[in-house]
């Protein structure tokens, strides 16, 4: 006879915004919660719990990663990074800056999970067209601003870094 046991436990060992968290977690449970919850990470929103919405999104080794639908367990031994990893309150990131100087938030909950794609997709397309930033932006929902103050504050920050370039 198999029995299963709902508060199985597991030990997560990962690099979390740079510094290493050994801890224990319900097996079952998310990322986001694990994040949130054991770790105090709460610039992690969780919005849909289903992966639409894109607030949850967190760096997993360099790549965006819906923190909703990954089990904490499956970070074992990964890098994961958080909004907090790019910049401090009294050193911006180059992209912070220019979500800041565009306007490009309002209330704020699904920025941290937009400066995280945008931060990876700028990495990857230095130099990118409009188009390729609304529809890097097409797995995140921004009910305040529109959208087009966060696709300028993008692109001025690949413009900026292109003229820092020798």
């Amino acid at each position: 006879m198999i029995t299963h046991k709902a508060a199985e436990r597991a030990a997560i060992s990962l690099t979390l915004d740079g510094v290493h968290v050994k801890e224990e977690a319900p097996a079952r449970m998310l990322l986001s919660d694990f994040l949130r919850q054991t770790c105090g990470k709460t610039e992690v929103h969780v919005g849909c719990e289903h992966g639409v919405c894109g607030a949850c999104t967190v760096r997993v080794d360099g790549r965006p990663v819906r923190s909703c639908l990954m089990f904490a367990v499956q970070a074992d031994g990964h890098n994961v990074d958080t909004v907090a990893s790019l910049g401090s309150r009294d050193e911006l990131s180059p992209l912070q800056r220019s979500f800041h100087e565009h306007h490009a938030l309002q209330c704020g909950f699904c920025t941290p999970g937009i400066l995280n794609s945008a931060q990876v997709f700028l990495e990857e397309h230095p130099d990118p067209s409009e188009r390729e930033v609304v529809e890097m932006l097409c797995g995140h929902l921004c009910r305040c601003t529109g959208y087009r103050a966060i696709v300028d504050a993008v692109l001025d920050c690949a413009r900026a870094g292109k003229d820092e370039t020798p």
